[in-house]
């Protein structure tokens, strides 16, 4: 599976200190999301935001790294212009302490904001050669 990555998941020093296998693809753009600097790094609707293309099969491993379970991240797929999907994972405003400047659009639950954001063509990721 593609993952795309930004902040500290584009060094491979830590990459390899959460999964045991893994290769950069390449570089890539996430248009539709700008960066938002926290207590950890995450996303905003609007804009775009560089980072890399990760491929690996541990994504149990990567969901434990980004806080899945305790919510302060969500895993979501994210077309692809070459095709298929990406993971990205956004983290929750209210406990990165972003929520002043971070807004996602709709109401409800936070992940189902991102996910109707991304399935209503908000954001796609961009392979860069």
């Amino acid at each position: 599976m593609d993952v795309f990555v930004y902040g500290r998941l584009t060094e491979p020093a830590r990459v390899s200190s959460v999964v045991d296998s893994f290769v950069f693809v390449g570089a890539a753009i996430l248009e539709g999301c700008h960066p938002v600097a926290g207590r950890y790094p995450t996303l905003a609707p609007g804009g775009e935001t560089a980072g890399r293309l990760l491929r690996t099969d541990a994504l149990d491993a990567l969901d434990a790294y980004e806080g899945v379970d305790r919510g302060l991240y969500v895993r979501v797929a994210v077309p692809r212009t070459d095709g298929g999907t990406a993971a990205v994972y956004v983290g929750d405003p209210a406990p990165l302490d972003v929520e002043s400047s971070v807004t996602w659009p709709g109401t409800g639950p936070f992940a189902d904001r991102v996910r109707r954001y991304v399935a209503d063509g908000g954001a796609v990721v961009r392979p860069r050669p």
